[in-house]
């Protein structure tokens, strides 16, 4: 069986196809610039050369046609038609309360999306986009929604909810949300193999930490609490997000002459480790300026570590103690030094890093040693394979 996994944008749209008898990856895809000027489609399969296409796509429907036909294509194509695609699965970002699982898409679902897109403005309507080309395109193969938020519908009342007045709640349901969820699912299913243990038995702590970062508190299987919130700023010190800071700071900015649309920007794309370093929003930049002696990057960093230690103590204090932590994402995955500055403020926690382990980059393994009393771990995340694993399931 083969799923197409899509993921939209408002001007991209990634994609995966996968053979979901052996979870191998036959063919994916990147189309970046639809609606503006320079649109291009980069696609690649296993053992073939990378084609990059260059053309108008003036909408995303004729971005996914021409997936389709790179996915057929005699020369680089995977399939011999668009029939051998049993299953669509697409990325959705807010399902609000609605939705608590994957849902198979009908029109019951695309109108409950609409509704939720003024949580998540600059994402469901892409996401929507994307699933109504597809039912055009592909009007008899099953589709599937995945929730970034679904996997945090089990949060107890008192991690989701504000202390602010209950009515803002009923009638605008102002909550916490929490996204990356598709992430820490797969993770956390990951580390428990990894551990040879049920995740059932286990308390986890996953850090998905990037340009976006969150963590989430893992008990027995179920999400208990994460670092956003109502939306994706809250939290950690990110790329360009702020993460949680006092919200009196808004009306202060606003009463100094910024319009509201202003600070939602500053806080949004002009704060985080690109705000306090004042080089970049890219980890891999600051680290490099850090190094150098630049002290800006250094407290950037020292910000973004010491929110990482202290919302893992939360999670450890609300779970009543954490039997593993798991580290993914392009951070999370890649930086060593991150992960060793980390883990250095958990003694309390009987962490010891093997340093030989924790120097790997971009594979499953433990990199805490065997006097560790904590299990830590690096985990690659592959939300694709997870969306498509959630199609599978409910389109067979």
């Amino acid at each position: 069986m083969n799923v197409l996994v899509i993921n939209c944008g408002s001007s991209s749209l990634k994609y995966q196809l996968l053979d979901m008898t052996t979870e191998e990856v036959l063919a994916k895809g990147l189309v970046e610039r639809i609606g503006i000027e320079g649109s291009v489609l980069v696609h690649e399969a296993p053992g073939q050369d990378k084609v990059k296409l260059v053309q108008p796509m003036k909408t995303h429907k004729e971005a996914l046609n021409l997936v389709m036909a790179a996915l057929v294509d005699p020369a680089h194509g995977v399939v011999k038609s668009l029939e051998e695609i049993s299953a669509v699965g697409h990325r959705a970002v807010h399902g609000a309360e609605t939705f608590s699982d994957s849902v198979v898409i009908d029109d019951a679902v695309i109108k409950s999306l609409e509704e939720c897109s003024e949580l998540a403005p600059l994402h469901n309507p892409a996401n929507l986009i994307g699933i109504n080309a597809c039912r055009e395109l592909l009007p008899n193969v099953p589709m599937v929604a995945v929730f970034d938020t679904a996997f945090h519908q089990t949060l107890p009342g008192e991690a989701f909810m504000y202390p602010l007045p209950y009515e803002l709640y009923e009638k605008f349901k102002i909550r916490k949300y929490g996204f990356h969820g598709t992430s820490h699912k797969f993770v956390s299913q990951a580390a428990a193999e990894l551990m040879g243990k049920k995740l059932e038995d286990l308390k986890l702590i996953s850090c998905h930490l990037g340009n976006g970062a969150s963590l989430c508190a893992i008990k027995n299987g179920k999400s208990v609490d994460t670092s956003m919130g109502l939306t994706p700023l809250a939290g950690l010190e990110m790329g360009t997000r702020c993460g949680d800071i006092d919200p009196a700071i808004i009306p202060f900015l606003v009463n100094k002459g910024y319009t509201v649309d202003e600070v939602d920007n500053i806080m949004n794309k002009k704060s985080g480790v690109l705000g306090v370093s004042g080089i970049s929003s890219d980890f891999r930049d600051v680290e490099g300026a850090a190094n150098s002696g630049n002290k800006r990057a250094q407290l950037a960093l020292d910000i973004f570590h010491y929110r990482v230690r202290t919302t893992i103590g939360a999670y450890v204090a609300a779970m009543d103690g954490v039997d593993g932590i798991i580290f993914t994402a392009g951070l999370g995955e890649n930086s060593t030094t991150s992960r060793a500055a980390i883990c250095g403020g958990l003694k309390y926690l009987g962490i010891t890093l093997d340093p030989v382990t924790n120097s790997k980059r971009g594979e499953a393994t433990v990199i805490s040693d065997k006097d560790s009393k904590t299990t830590v771990m690096v985990i690659p995340t592959n939300e694709e394979l997870m969306i498509a694993r959630d199609t599978l399931a409910l389109a067979k």
